[in-house]
Parts: structure tokens; C-alpha cells; sequence
């Protein structure tokens, strides 16, 4: 997992996925205090880096999804799972 200091990331795509996630949610925490203490301009680029991180959340997800269900289709005697939801791109501004 991602910690200070550590640029680790897991090889599960799923935790890759939520790691990304975490990311993302930092950044644009970051951000809102930057916008809040009036550091727009901090602000702006931790907002850039938190799409970059969502966006890149968003791909992983819809990777690890790609890899569950082609191993759900190699593997028959796997127990069945709920279908798959389709997902919603973030907005790109």
C-alpha cells in the first residue's frame, strides 16, 4: 500500500484500483484547503493532480474489471457473482 515514503503499489488490480482511489480523494482534499486558506493557485494544481489520479482510478477500475470477468470465464466452477454495473467516466473539465 501507499504510505510516506513507500511508492509501493499492491499487484492486485482491485487494490491498485482503491489505492488510486485514495489518491484522488487526497489530492482533492488537499486542494479544498488550499482553496480555503486562498492558495488558489496550490489549489488549482492539487486539483489537476487529484483528475489525473481519478481518471487513472477510473481506468483501473474498469481494468480489474475486464480481468475479473475474463477469469470468472475461465474459470466455470467459480461461484457466480453479480453482473458487472457499468461504470461512470468523472467528468473531464
Amino acid at each position: 500500500m501507499l504510505q510516506a515514503g513507500n511508492l509501493h503499489m499492491p499487484n492486485d488490480p482491485h487494490q491498485r484500483a482503491a489505492e488510486l482511489h485514495n489518491l484522488a480523494a487526497h489530492a482533492h482534499q488537499t486542494a479544498a484547503v488550499h482553496h480555503g486558506k486562498g492558495d488558489h493557485i496550490s489549489g488549482q494544481e492539487h486539483s489537476r493532480l487529484a483528475m489525473e489520479h481519478s481518471a487513472k482510478a477510473f481506468q483501473q477500475s474498469q481494468d480489474a474489471e475486464r480481468s475479473s470477468a475474463e477469469l470468472a470465464r475461465e474459470t466455470p466452477d467459480a461461484p457466480a457473482t453479480p453482473a458487472a454495473t457499468p461504470a461512470v467516466e468523472p467528468d473531464k473539465k
